[in-house]
């Protein structure tokens, strides 16, 4: 899946020092960055042991099981208060699911009947009691009935949490600091709040995916949360420090105080990065040094992104990403979902045009519905629209929810990920239409214009820019990925990071070619990714001829500033002889120049 810019990737240095502890990687599934101590909920229902009691403390044990149910009931009341004003009220109303479930006589009658009638704990009569209602709906096709396997789970992991504590910490549990990321295996809502509702910084988990009610709540408390995080708990220890970047899908743990400094100044950059943009500027047309227009739009992958970017007086979105909603379950979203975000996405811009770039995820996502196994190299394996193509109706589904979420009159704008040639443009378009059709045999189509632009990733797209920019309605430049195809250079790879290289004169030319293959065709082209809004790239980009951005909320104070400082024309007569050159090094002594030249 092509990465798109994140915060900490534009505010600390390219070429920061590594981090003294392993970086790992996992799914986004609600962006935002999080400093601070680790605290590990590992707690496994599974690994239970089956304690017996003597019978003399039956009782004992029947009476604390019902006081903790009396505590959860507490906890989740005052949550629900907490969480008012704060969450939209269908997500307040998932707790009351959990308060249903500490009063279910199936659930009470079954834990109370194994301390009565087998003399177990109460710790592992619950572990037994929820485990067992788990195995069976996991079993079952029912989505429904799973999710009430995970709710009854969490539900049992509350009354768990309460146990612990009336124990003082006892048995090895570790208590935790007020303030943590949260690593765990798999998530339940009580782990996102500690025991007093307070929230966590964020959240990290081993598990592939957080449940559908947790990940709800995350990204509407905007908690970043990353999941799928191979050999976490291998690698985190109680009480190491980590950097959770989930925007960028990395946890640092233990970097150095060098890596610490860095992104500390970018976790207190957003603020007052939008507070700059707010005071000193608004819109979406700014000017160079000497007065070259250029176009910005907004690059989103949610709606608190799509927020700030219009606090910034930027409401276009340029490129709006749709993976999130895939990522967090094990089924594709409903139609119904898909047509609520999108709807949502488009009402918060303001019915000025947004881009919605199609799924764009190869197998190492582990979607099962578009890839049965792991490809052996996904970057290079059924990705964007050729898994898209196959999996027809995954695509029609998208189709037909931007279709709906489209305003009257309003223009709403596909890029499709991944092209290489017409025909796969040719082929969404023909979809679109059937889509389309279908919808106004039910009446339940409005007109709108809909605009079918690509994706420019591959080298087959970039060295074919005439032909799909005829028949594209505009093209956008995915600058991080097509470096990364034409380089040969995996931009994940720390070895090979002079390789990944923007200012190659190989890269710098075929940005040319874009640029006249769009101006021919009288075609929009905007550019997007990291590396097209660093200090060293954009003069280089602006003299090529580009002049539409799509910029991360969280850097576009950055790159206004930045661009106000650069003198187009300055920076054409650098472009032009850094795209005559031979091999990297002949363009080293003109970076500094085109840095210097606003000066």
């Amino acid at each position: 899946m092509a990465d798109e810019p994140t915060s900490t990737q534009r505010t600390a240095p390219q070429r920061a020092p590594l981090p003294s502890g392993p970086l790992l990687r996992g799914t986004q599934v609600a962006p935002g960055l999080a400093l601070g101590v680790v605290h590990r909920k590992d707690y496994d229902l599974f690994d239970v042991p089956p304690r017996r009691v003597p019978l003399d403390q039956i009782e004992r044990e029947l009476n604390r099981f019902h006081a903790a149910l009396k505590e959860s009931r507490a906890q989740l009341e005052d949550l629900k208060q907490r969480l008012r004003g704060k969450v939209p009220p269908d997500h307040v109303r998932i707790l009351d699911t959990h308060i249903t479930y500490l009063r279910d006589t199936v659930f009470l009658s079954d834990v109370e009947n194994l301390i009565l009638n087998e003399q177990m704990s109460l710790e592992a009569a619950i572990a037994k009691v929820v485990s067992d209602f788990d195995r069976i709906f996991r079993l079952v096709e029912n989505e429904l009935l799973r999710d009430r396997a995970v709710d009854l789970r969490d539900v049992g992991i509350r009354v768990l949490r309460n146990l612990e504590q009336q124990s003082g910490g006892a048995g090895g549990v570790t208590l935790p600091p007020r303030d943590y990321v949260l690593v765990a295996r798999e998530l339940s809502i009580v782990d996102m709040f500690n025991l007093d509702n307070e929230h966590v910084l964020g959240i990290v988990t081993e598990a592939g995916g957080l449940t559908s009610h947790a990940a709800i709540l995350a990204r509407s408390m905007r908690i970043p949360t990353l999941t799928g995080v191979a050999g976490l708990l291998g690698e985190v220890r109680e009480g190491d420090f980590v950097i959770l970047d989930a925007a960028d899908g990395a946890l640092r743990v233990e970097p150095d105080e060098v890596v610490r400094a860095q992104y500390r100044e970018a976790r207190a950059q957003p603020a007052s990065g939008l507070a700059q943009a707010a005071g000193e500027w608004a819109g979406d047309e700014i000017e160079t040094a000497d007065g070259v227009a250029l176009d910005l739009t907004a690059s989103c992958g949610n709606l608190p992104e799509v927020e700030q970017a219009a606090a910034c007086g930027v409401r276009r979105v340029g490129l709006y990403r749709t993976e999130l909603l895939y990522l967090i379950g094990k089924e594709p979203p409903s139609l119904d979902a898909l047509v609520a975000h999108y709807t949502a996405v488009a009402e918060e811009a303001c019915d000025t045009p947004v881009t919605f770039r199609l799924l764009d995820a190869d197998s190492s996502l582990g979607l099962g519905y578009l890839h049965a196994e792991p490809e052996a190299n996904p970057a290079l394996g059924r990705a964007g629209v050729r898994v898209l193509l196959e999996r027809e109706q995954v695509l029609r589904q998208q189709l037909q929810a931007i279709l709906r979420a489209a305003g009257p009159g309003a223009t709403t704008r596909i890029a499709v990920p991944f092209v290489v040639d017409c025909g796969e443009l040719r082929r969404v378009k023909e979809l679109l239409f059937d889509e389309r059709f279908l919808l106004a045999k039910r009446g339940a189509w409005h007109e709108a214009r809909i605009e079918i632009g690509a994706v420019i990733q591959t080298p087959a797209a970039a060295l074919g820019a005439a032909e799909l920019s005829s028949e594209a309605d505009f093209l956008v430049l995915s600058l991080d990925s097509l470096v990364q195809y034409l380089m040969a250079a995996d931009r994940q790879n720390l070895a090979l990071e002079s390789f990944f290289d923007p200012l190659h004169p190989v890269v710098l030319r075929a940005v040319r070619g874009l640029v006249e293959a769009c101006k021919q065709a009288a075609k929009p082209l905007s550019v997007l990714g990291v590396s097209a809004l660093s200090a060293n790239n954009l003069p280089f980009l602006i003299g090529a001829g580009l002049r539409g951005f799509c910029v991360a909320p969280v850097a576009l104070a950055e790159f206004v500033a930045r661009a106000r400082r650069i003198d187009a024309a300055a920076a054409t007569r650098v472009f032009q002889k850094a795209a005559r050159a031979s091999c990297r090094a002949e363009i080293l002594p003109l970076i500094e120049g085109a840095r210097a030249a606003p000066e």
